[in-house]
């Protein structure tokens, strides 16, 4: 990590801030004393998710694209960080579009983002002499099979870098490639955190992200709809357990290499839905549809390294975490239907 003095707080970036998992990220990285810079372009995150945050002294936010040559030291809003003698000690890159029904629209986007967006964002970090977290995905292991549930980080990875959701899962495989070349070369403290499927408030709705949709499905008592059929499975984490993991991560002395972040409990789909009406107290049914591009059975992690090396395992139980989403889906459903019908 960088040598530069502290004068008061150390600063920390993040990129993808405003989506549900980096505002999260910025809120528990102000409470513990840092100052944040959050960059977002808003192709998925939103600003009600940092509305919060933006009248703390202790963060700023910048409405930049990742994919353009950064230069935190131009933007006078910044001055109180001091960059040119503090620099920046901390980078979270977790930029990249998850919008799941605008998928198509984004694909070119996505691609620059996991390409010369996070080669942008580790130049800035050699420059300053950043540590840096880069959230990459479990899809990196490709999809589950018979004789391979659970991933190690050591196991190579299978992925076909033709499909139509290629940009994500292959661009996730080049940002981590990207992350180690810098390491070897450079000498840049990068470090990656596979994170495995995540839910939690500030999911955006109506986009295919299976939690919110099946709440807000529940709460008007409409159809829970299941992209596959009754025996998709999957693993679900709680977004504050992934917070939890990738700070640990980026405050652990030693860099680990990979590490999953994600909960190792299989379970179906079906019974989750199942758990949410019965939450809602709903009279809703759960219906089947033709599978999503973006949505594809994934496999397990193995989290003995996480647990080993940062100390961490995942805490929320799958029913509190589904009720702290529906209390959010509940007080933000009417503002949340706005903006997804102009995001249309």
């Amino acid at each position: 990590m960088s040598n530069k003095p502290i004068f008061e707080k150390k600063n920390v970036l993040v990129t993808g801030g405003a989506g549900f998992v980096g505002s999260r990220l910025c809120e528990q990285l102000i409470k513990d004393g840092s100052r944040v810079i959050c960059i977002d372009d808003f192709s998925s995150g939103v600003e009600r998710n940092i509305d919060v945050l933006l009248k703390n002294p202790d963060f700023q936010f910048l409405r930049v694209d990742i994919n353009k040559v950064l230069d935190l030291e131009e933007f006078p809003e910044l001055e109180a960080y001091k960059i040119p003698f503090q620099g920046i000690q901390e980078i979270y890159h977790l930029a990249c579009p998850t919008a799941i029904k605008r998928f198509d629209a984004l694909k070119i986007h996505t691609l620059k983002t996991n390409s010369i967006g996070t080669i942008n964002i580790l130049d800035m970090a050699e420059r300053y002499e950043s540590r840096v977290v880069f959230t990459s995905s479990s899809v990196v292991y490709g999809s589950r099979a018979e004789d391979r549930l659970f991933f190690v980080e050591s196991d190579e990875g299978i992925v076909d870098h033709m499909t139509p959701r290629a940009v994500y899962d292959e661009g996730k495989r080049f940002s981590e490639t990207s992350c180690i070349t810098y390491l070897q070369t450079r000498g840049v403290d990068a470090r990656i955190a596979r994170i495995f499927r995540t839910y939690g408030p500030r999911m955006p709705l109506f986009d295919g992200h299976l939690i919110p949709d099946f709440i807000i499905n529940a709460l008007d008592g409409k159809p829970l709809v299941i992209y596959g059929d009754e025996n998709f499975k999957t693993s679900l984490i709680y977004v504050d357990d992934v917070v939890d993991g990738l700070m640990k991560l980026m405050e652990v002395e030693q860099n680990p290499g990979p590490v999953n972040i994600g909960s190792d409990v299989d379970m179906r789909l079906v019974d989750v839905a199942n758990m949410i009406i019965e939450i809602t107290g709903s009279s809703s049914t759960v219906d089947f549809e033709p599978p999503l591009p973006f949505l594809t059975e994934l496999g397990l992690p193995k989290i003995a390294l996480a647990r080993d090396a940062l100390a961490w395992l995942p805490l929320i139980r799958l029913e509190d975490g589904l009720r702290e989403t529906m209390k959010d889906v509940r007080a933000n459903r009417i503002l949340l239907t706005n903006i997804y019908n102009n995001k249309k």
